[in-house]
């Protein structure tokens, strides 16, 4: 898991203890913890009086904080940072959930659109909180499969399938009739020639084209254009209602502005960006003094795919109070899973592309 910073401050195994057991009480119950709700859950061999004292030196350290001057203690963003990058152990979601999500995904057809909205949903589910997907893209529009229908005498239909599942169709004046099966073994020459290759290194792999292949070419090549200059990642949400339930977001202003938060897309792709780029889980705590509409968030996230291919990136944002263990198991599993349906899929496009054009 990547960490977002590192402390310099090193605590003792008890202070570990009772800070570890101080957010696991907090995040179950979203109220502050004293010595003797620490006392009650592990087994220090210490006195409440003990723990009051080590409490007392947490805070000092930064760790925790005292709402009010009688209330127990919860934990700070770098109380937070410190459980998530020192404490917590790299734990896997029960492997009958496992089995549960991954059967739900088998059950829709392959389809991008509804593995994205699967994947919001199951995320949601999973962590309680508000998920956020992209859809997968490629840093450049890239041909899978070309396909020439011939409508009539004087019309073509072109359909241009690319790398991350979009398809462009456009319609060419014919000079002449072409038959389908002369149609086929055109868009044959141009699958060999293309397949996998971006506008500019089409554009100087041409060769051996006859005038028709040619314009169906420079036509293919305009739409890849296209597709480039209206490039950008659909955002999948679900959970809001999941999120807007915790005790966080009780008062009005504050459920106001966590909607305001996954409205604000130039902000959510801001920090999406950073799975995009790398792999692992990112926990992101409190906008980590780069955002600062994030500063009562956390967001984890990961990547899926392949980067530098297709790739897009998943996570799940809820209040800082968030059960990080449950949080980044999810996240990490189900991006696991995408990963491996998205690559299986583009394998699979690849051999009956091979397939189509040996048996030709």
């Amino acid at each position: 898991m990547t960490m977002v910073e590192k402390e310099s401050d090193e605590l003792t195994a008890r202070q570990k203890e009772i800070l570890a057991t101080l957010i696991h009480e907090y995040v179950n119950t979203a109220q502050p913890v004293g010595s003797v709700a620490i006392c009650s859950r592990c087994a220090l061999g210490v006195s409440s009086a003990t723990v009051r004292n080590e409490l007392a030196l947490l805070e000092e350290m930064g760790y925790v904080m005292q709402p009010h001057t009688s209330a127990g203690r919860v934990p700070t963003e770098k109380g937070y940072r410190y459980f998530v990058t020192r404490l917590m152990d790299e734990a896997e979601l029960p492997a009958a959930e496992q089995r549960m999500i991954r059967h739900q995904f088998h059950q829709v057809r392959m389809d991008l659109d509804q593995w994205m909205r699967l994947t919001a949903a199951v995320l949601a589910h999973s962590a309680r909180a508000a998920s956020l997907v992209t859809s997968p893209h490629t840093p450049q529009a890239r041909v899978r499969h070309i396909k020439l229908v011939t409508v009539s005498d004087t019309m073509a239909l072109i359909v241009l399938v690319l790398y991350g599942g979009k398809i462009r169709q456009e319609m060419i004046p014919l000079a002449y009739p072409i038959s389908q099966n002369e149609m086929e073994v055109h868009a044959n020459k141009l699958n060999t020639l293309a397949q996998g290759l971006t506008t500019a290194e089409i554009g100087a792999s041409v060769q051996m084209l006859d005038a028709f292949e040619h314009q169906v070419l420079q036509r293919l090549i305009d739409m890849m254009w296209e597709e480039e200059r209206q490039r950008g990642l659909t955002l999948y949400r679900d959970g809001l209602l999941d999120v807007l339930e915790q005790p966080e977001f009780a008062e009005v202003e504050k459920a106001r502005h966590i909607i305001s938060v996954l409205e604000q897309r130039s902000l959510l792709d801001s920090v999406l960006k950073e799975a995009m780029t790398s792999g692992g889980v990112h926990v992101i705590i409190g906008g980590e003094g780069r955002w600062e509409e994030m500063e009562d968030y956390s967001i984890v996230l990961a990547n899926y795919g392949s980067v530098g291919r297709v790739s897009g990136a998943l996570g799940i944002l809820g209040p800082l109070r968030m059960p990080y263990r449950r949080a980044v198991s999810a996240v990490r599993y189900v991006s696991r899973l995408l990963s491996e349906l998205i690559n299986d899929l583009s394998e699979r496009d690849a051999s009956e592309q091979t397939d189509r054009s040996s048996g030709e």
